[in-house]
């Protein structure tokens, strides 16, 4: 039936095209029905996905409602005798499900939560999604690699960090997985690759190497004299973050460096009286970014002496410079706010009045 039919519309279409005899009206007949072709493909292809769209829905709800109770379970401390197979289907829904709580969770509940993943083959799926994975999927599978502290998997992570071709979160989520796999033997692989990535976010290294502080610490310290001015300032603000204390002659040696960017990284670490006589000749820097930190070491570390210094900065050209020694006078002991409200009034330079004044409205208001 449906051949005759075609067959039919095939005689007609040929008809109605042997009366077109202007070849411009030829060219109109058929690229219309082209496009009509064209637009019924497109319109059974959105039908076929909605379809395809609600059954993967349909499937996900089944698979939550088998699999949510039981991690919940889990993480109760009360995990079921036996567990329902687990197939292939199911396999990123659960994942995801598990990836979700295993965040949320420490101790005996993690604990419990990664023997579930074993016991359903979480790390045998991970490993295959990491290796024939789509993007997403690999950032899944490191997820849980990293979570279960998975060894096995550890050359093909390694491989993902190496690898220059991936983008930046694909080589940080190996490395992130790396770290919770086996730090010990992670961070002195990773930090010169942690120091030299500026698209790996800071915030988000910081917050991984808090916890391994006392492994880091020293390989930062080891690798901050050999680094050069491309990459020191970034090493410095790690180990700023991290609270690292250098060494004093080397944190000597970065107060002295060309590089306005070392010495502006160099001033954020001042928190004594050791390089008082550096910081002060460092207030009349040609970079304006040092002057703004100078004023701010003296305000942690600044002493009566320094009073006169930062009245010469509360005059600077740049208003950043102004207002970090006005908060420097405020923070001082020796110069009392009195005494900052004398000056103020007293002040020839207007700038350094207002400042001032500035400053100490945000104190009051405080």
């Amino acid at each position: 039936m449906l051949a005759k039919a075609i067959s039919v519309a095939g005689v007609a279409l040929t008809l109605l095209s042997n009366t077109l005899t202007d070849p411009y009206l030829t060219i109109a007949f058929w690229t219309g029905i082209g496009a009509f072709a064209l637009t019924f493909v497109l319109a059974v292809q959105i039908v076929v996905l909605r379809v395809f769209r609600r059954r993967a829905e349909r499937h996900e709800r089944k698979a939550v409602k088998i699999w949510q109770p039981i991690l919940n379970a889990v993480t109760a401390e009360v995990p079921p005798a036996t567990l329902p197979r687990l197939n292939e289907r199911e396999h990123i829904i659960f994942l995801r499900l598990w990836v979700h709580l295993r965040a949320s969770f420490r101790g005996t509940a993690a604990v419990a939560l990664n023997d579930l993943g074993y016991r359903v083959g979480g790390d045998a799926i991970a490993e295959k999604l990491l290796n024939q994975g789509t993007r997403s999927e690999r950032l899944l599978a490191m997820l849980v690699l990293g979570y279960l502290g998975d060894r096995k998997a550890w050359s093909a992570l390694m491989l993902q960090v190496d690898a220059i071709e991936l983008d930046s979160t694909s080589s940080w989520y190996a490395a992130w997985a790396l770290v919770n796999i086996d730090a010990v033997s992670a961070v002195p692989h990773l930090i010169a690759t942690i120091i030299e990535r500026d698209d790996w976010p800071l915030s988000q290294v910081v917050t991984l190497l808090q916890d391994v502080h006392d492994i880091c610490a020293p390989l930062l310290i080891d690798a901050i004299p050999a680094l050069g001015s491309a990459h020191l300032p970034r090493a410095l603000r790690i180990a700023e973050a991290l609270r690292v204390t250098l060494p004093l002659p080397l944190h000597e040696k970065l107060l002295s460096d060309p590089s306005t960017e070392v010495i502006v990284a160099g001033l954020r670490f001042v928190d004594n009286l050791e390089f008082m006589e550096q910081i002060r000749m460092l207030a009349t820097h040609a970079d304006w970014r040092v002057r703004v930190h100078v004023a701010r070491a003296l305000g942690r570390i600044g002493v009566g002496a320094d009073i006169d210094l930062l009245k010469g900065l509360l005059t600077d050209a740049q208003w950043w410079v102004r207002y970090r020694a006005a908060q420097a006078l405020v923070s001082l002991p020796a110069f009392t706010g009195h005494g900052v409200s004398d000056f103020a009034n007293d002040a020839k330079d207007h700038f350094a009045s207002d400042m001032l004044r500035l400053v100490l409205a945000e104190d009051t208001s405080a």
